[in-house]
């Protein structure tokens, strides 16, 4: 087992799931390279917003990871702060998308006074509001949501304090976002344990598994920021390097790639939702124009083709 962690090529832009056997402990491990750099160049974000963007996606994935659905698994953020909203979705084919909202004037008010210290600071940059964690599996299902304070000081944070509150779940997640390379193209790692029921007791006694759980949690905050972004280095060689006297075993990976759903189709079955006067309203020089909020393309109806989204 260890010799096939040894041997795995290093890759981009997927989900490394593991666990710590026998005690217990269930992982993922996440790196993301064009995927995410992809996503946030396309709206050319100030640092700030951008890194906090690339957190939230990764937490997304990191947690996606961990849940058993057919649909999209959504984080979301609303706050008071000048990054007013934070909005980051993975489908369960491995479709990562995300965009921000912020106010201009206040971020930069926020990071004059506070330089580096503002980067990934939730109460500087979010304020006081909510993170939301929902899951869609379509029209024929029930949408599940749970919701919290912005409580801690980083968005990991803040997940973890949505497993304590909500789900009973002891979890640890450490994130890294940054900009590497000659183009600084945004990267991102992100790890997550979790301690789940032991299948069938491993013959285990309960000391022995706290003692493993603060252990692997001791072992995963020692992961440096440059290993959890480090394209030379490969997701299980990482893994094998903080967990291998642990017992780490890894599983087949799953692949992320940064793709919007938009599509014209989506759009006019949104507009048609409206009623025609409020089409009409819509209307400038005769035209309406509706920019995807997460890719930025446009999508443009004329006066005929409004007429014929009016409903009947």
């Amino acid at each position: 087992m260890l010799s096939d962690l040894i041997r795995a090529d290093r890759s981009d832009d997927l989900v490394q799931p593991f666990r710590i056997d026998p005690f217990a402990l269930r992982g993922r491990l996440v790196r993301l390279g064009p995927a995410l750099d992809h996503i946030l160049s396309q709206h050319a974000y100030p640092e700030p917003v951008a890194m906090m963007l690339g957190e939230a996606i990764t937490i997304a994935v990191v947690l996606a990871g961990a849940l058993k659905y057919d649909g999209v698994f959504t984080l979301q953020t609303k706050g008071d702060g000048p990054i007013r909203l934070i909005v980051a979705d993975v489908a369960t084919d491995g479709v990562v998308r995300g965009y921000a909202q912020y106010d201009h004037q206040r971020l930069d008010a926020v990071t004059a006074a506070a330089g580096a210290a503002a980067l990934g600071s939730v109460p500087r940059l979010l304020g006081g509001g909510y993170i939301a964690f929902t899951v869609d599996q379509g029209e024929d299902t029930d949408r599940y949501q749970g919701i919290v304070e912005l409580a801690g000081a980083t968005l990991a944070d803040c997940a973890q304090h949505y497993f304590r509150q909500s789900e009973q779940i002891q979890a640890g997640i450490k994130l890294a976002v940054g900009q590497a390379g000659p183009g600084g193209a945004w990267r991102a790692g992100g790890l997550m344990l979790q301690r789940v029921p032991p299948d069938g007791g491993f013959g285990v006694i309960a000391d022995d598994v706290e003692d493993a759980w603060r252990r692997a949690m001791v072992l995963m905050s020692s992961a440096t920021p440059a290993e959890l972004v480090d394209p030379e280095l490969a997701p299980r060689r990482l893994l094998l390097r903080l967990f291998h006297q642990e017992g780490v075993r890894v599983f087949d990976t799953h692949p992320l790639e940064a793709r919007c759903r938009c599509s014209r189709e989506r759009i006019e079955t949104i507009l048609r939702a409206f009623p025609s006067d409020e089409l009409d309203d819509m209307q400038k020089e005769r035209v309406i124009t509706v920019t995807c909020e997460f890719c930025s393309r446009r999508y443009t109806f004329d006066a005929d083709q409004i007429s014929r989204l009016a409903p009947v």
